[in-house]
């Protein structure tokens, strides 16, 4: 099987990744958009996390990363519920975690791990424990091929950075000791203006934060309401709009009409209808100073002066006006 990423290219893969592939789990997520109920109010906002997925196995594997970690980077989010992290402002989850916290009974409970071992792999060898995975995952602030990913997949396609500055950002990547780190201190600043522009600029955009305070409460109201139930989460963005327009429920149509594309929001503390914090994101990695590892933030005052900036805006989070709906 051939893959084509419009950021990483296209790759040959091998049989177990493309049973994988193709297989219920990850398939499903082509329906599950990645910034949650964003793409009802802007249609432009429409990445998956099917795209996600295939881009962090293939960033794994562009940076030399065993067989094993790319599948481990292409299950890593087979788990998210339909609208993303969404349920988690349903449920109150700060942590925004909630798929992390069903991820092993959904793997347990689907083909995987019939694949996995037709390939003579455990589930439990690749999936049970992911901080193996050094280049996947790594604590913030360090880089880790799912924050690299859905930051410039997103960006590239919102039209915030071009394909070449991406390209030229992945191509001063390197690797020491199965993790990755910018080569240089201009690097890591680019890469931290371009992180803050997703997570502040994207994730805490008054459009982005109305959409999905919107649709939390109209399916905080449908799991009253018994509309829906829990398990209806585990499937895909419109199949669960649909069973929510289905209902004759006056207060959940109404919701459902109020994520369009014709809503116009602004930030406005003073007089505003509602007030989100989301999960505190911070980006400040280790990087080359010759041969030595040396925390961005130490020997550059623009990432010291980002970070500060962000750490405040999250601490005071969005405050939203609706003008129109």
């Amino acid at each position: 099987m051939f893959i084509k990423d419009r950021l990483y290219g296209e790759f040959e893969v091998e049989k177990v990744l493309e049973d994988l592939i193709v297989s219920t789990p990850v398939q499903r997520l082509k329906g599950v958009h990645q910034g949650g109920a964003s793409y009802l109010v802007n249609k432009q906002w429409n990445v998956t996390r099917y795209e996600h997925s295939i881009g962090v196995m293939l960033l794994i594997r562009k940076l030399g990363g065993r067989l094993e970690e790319q599948i481990a980077g292409l299950l890593h989010d087979i788990s998210h519920t339909a609208f993303s992290h969404v349920i988690d402002f349903v449920f109150d989850n700060e942590k925004e975690d909630y798929h992390e916290t069903i991820y092993h009974s959904i793997v347990e409970n689907s083909e995987i791990p019939a694949i996995l071992e037709k390939y003579d792999y455990t589930y439990k060898e690749i999936l049970a424990d992911d901080a193996k995975w050094t280049l996947l995952e790594q604590p913030a602030p360090e880089l880790c091929a799912d924050r690299v990913d859905y930051t410039l997949r997103d960006l590239l396609e919102y039209g915030q950075i071009t394909r070449e500055e991406a390209q030229a950002f992945l191509d001063r990547l390197v690797v020491r000791e199965g993790k990755m780190y910018p080569d240089s201190i201009e690097t890591a600043e680019w890469f931290a203006e371009t992180y803050y522009k997703e997570v502040i600029d994207f994730f805490m955009d008054p459009l982005n934060v109305y959409a999905n305070d919107t649709l939390a409460g109209v399916l905080r109201l449908s799991l009253e309401k018994g509309v829906v139930k829990q398990g209806d989460f585990l499937g895909e963005d419109e199949a669960l709009i649909r069973k929510l327009a289905s209902t004759n429920d006056k207060e959940i149509n109404n919701g459902l009409r109020r994520l369009n594309p014709n809503v116009i929001v602004k930030e406005d503390g003073a007089d505003y209808d509602l007030h989100r914090k989301s999960k505190v994101r911070m980006i400040d990695p280790s990087v080359l100073v010759g041969n030595e590892l040396v925390r961005a933030s130490e020997v550059s005052e623009r990432i010291t002066e980002l970070n500060k900036d962000a750490h405040e805006k999250f601490k005071k989070g969005m405050f939203v006006k609706v003008i129109s709906s």
